[in-house]
């Protein structure tokens, strides 16, 4: 991948000097930012979002009725060396060659909060740098996106879904804040929780590989459990019973594998508005074993375009739905002293905070890149902006390459 006359090794050593004249944290994010798209742009020959200012607002063309949108979240990010780079565009065949393509590609999108998965996943929600314990079993503080959706729109209960890794992330529907609270949000489906249930009578030896929960730290370790309430409720909602849970889940060889059908059965058949599926496989990384690191980046990879061919080919999403994919944060690098290389998140460098998203969908400009540093709280505003709802306390700003 490095040969010669390549012109991938025009994109290495651009980076290479970029980074090492970076002086300050903001400098270094603009780096990244530069080599991400220098990268993409001889990857995929995507052109540059700021010649684009001067076309028509999206507004203005015509968007489908019933738009929905679904947003896929990776608890733990994966490094350019293993994505975004020569060396590491192996691991991504689906997002280059397929989805890129067709997206607006963000290439320097900051977290400025903290890097612990739950918290930054329901700051991504919120719109707002949340601050409480990570491994705490709490609400957001602040309205969640599924909470504005659904009290500005009249959306009933059904129109939006969440389904997450693990039990950890149990209360990220809905807030504790005293406008919206219990029973405003987004229905949350744990599928690790429910498997861990359905197998109470017959052990779950053979389901292990399914049922890990939180690679961060053994200190924190949530007891998997379930109830009867919670499997009919599965059974009367998916229209999927028990043993057809158990049995699918017999053929799968991950978490995310698992959460991937259980948001497919919501789609057939709930169809929700707005669908927020975490993955979280990729945390395997703080494992520290590099092997299973790569092999999550590239089921994550494949399973991002599973995704977006389910959203193709069924009928009530088919070109109408507008998928947003983002890392919550990235990883630490190899030349940090305080950090760990791939497999932790700790040092809170540019390269742990500067990360990516891309948008695709019906009306989204494709194969164009946009590296103006935006930030993470920036999602639900926008969201905002295309579905019709005002989330009057995030601290973001709507993103308006794509609206």
């Amino acid at each position: 991948m490095r040969k010669s006359g390549n012109r991938f090794q025009k994109v290495d050593i651009r980076r290479d000097i970029a980074v090492k004249d970076a002086r300050s944290p903001r400098e270094l994010a603009q780096a990244i930012s530069w080599t991400r798209r220098d990268f993409l742009r001889a990857a995929t020959g995507a052109s540059a979002g700021a010649a684009l200012f001067g076309f028509a607002p999206l507004q203005a063309m015509t968007l489908p009725p019933g738009r929905k949108v679904v947003v896929v979240t990776f608890g733990g990010g994966a490094r350019d060396e293993e994505t975004f780079m020569p060396e590491g565009q192996e691991n991504i065949p689906h997002l280059l060659n397929q989805l890129i393509p067709q997206s607006t590609f963000f290439t320097q999108v900051v977290n400025r909060g903290i890097l612990g998965h739950y918290v930054a996943t329901a700051s991504l929600a919120t719109g707002v740098y949340e601050t409480f314990n990570n491994f705490a079993a709490v609400p957001p503080d602040y309205p969640t996106v599924f909470e504005y959706y659904r009290k500005e729109l009249k959306r009933p209960a059904t129109d939006t879904w969440v389904v997450a890794p693990s039990n950890g992330f149990n209360r990220i529907g809905e807030s504790g804040h005293r406008s919206y609270g219990p029973g405003a949000g987004a229905g949350v489906i744990l599928p690790k929780r429910l498997l861990a249930a359905a197998l109470s009578s017959e052990g779950e030896s053979q389901y292990e590989h399914l049922l890990r929960d939180n690679y961060e730290t053994p200190l924190y370790t949530p007891k998997l459990g379930g109830s009867e309430i919670e499997l009919r409720q599965m059974a009367e909602i998916l229209k999927l019973s028990v043993d057809d849970f158990t049995a699918h889940a017999r053929s799968l060889a991950s978490p995310d594998e698992l959460s991937v059908y259980i948001a497919r059965q919501l789609m057939r058949q709930l169809a929700p508005s707005l669908l927020w599926i975490t993955l979280h496989d990729i945390d395997i990384a703080h494992s520290g074993t590099y092997s299973l690191y790569i092999d999550a980046i590239q089921r994550s990879d494949r399973l991002c375009a599973e995704i977006w061919s389910a959203i193709q080919n069924e009928p009530e999403y088919a070109r109408k739905t507008t998928m947003f994919i983002l890392p919550d944060f990235g990883r630490d690098s190899d030349t940090d002293a305080g950090g760990n290389g791939f497999q932790h998140h700790r040092t809170g460098d540019p390269l742990s905070r500067t990360t990516w998203m891309m948008v695709t969908g019906p009306g989204i400009r494709e194969n164009v890149v946009v590296d103006r540093a935006v930030e993470s709280t920036d999602l639900v505003p926008t969201l905002g902006s295309m579905l019709g709802f005002s989330p009057e306390l995030s601290k973001g700003k709507p993103l308006s390459e794509v609206l």
